[in-house]
């Protein structure tokens, strides 16, 4: 059995045990969590989407809470002594999917 949720704008394909790194969520480690906006939900007897998949729910708990590696955006306009630099480091939030609800 596994499930497409949205959360943090983007999409992940989730099963039961799965470790995902997301967007941050508000909460601390060892909490329990609740995704509700699930797009897809498949299991043995098929496949549910839409409005048939608009009930179900994904909990997790939290594993941790962390900032990704630094991104560095440079930009740089030649012959015009133009250059700037800009880091980005994205909060993250690792999640275990502990269990879907269909």
């Amino acid at each position: 059995m596994y499930a497409v949720v949205r959360t943090g704008g983007k999409q992940y394909r989730v099963a039961v045990n799965d470790v995902v790194r997301v967007e941050k969520l508000a909460g601390e480690e060892g909490e329990s969590v609740q995704l509700t906006d699930v797009l897809l939900v498949a299991n043995d007897e098929g496949v549910k989407t839409g409005s048939e998949a608009a009930g179900s729910q994904v909990t997790g708990t939290i594993v941790r809470q962390f900032k990704d590696k630094k991104v560095l955006v440079f930009k740089k306009k030649r012959r015009k002594n133009y250059r700037r630099t800009q880091g980005h480091r994205q909060q993250l939030t690792e999640l275990r999917v502990t269990a879907i609800s269909a």
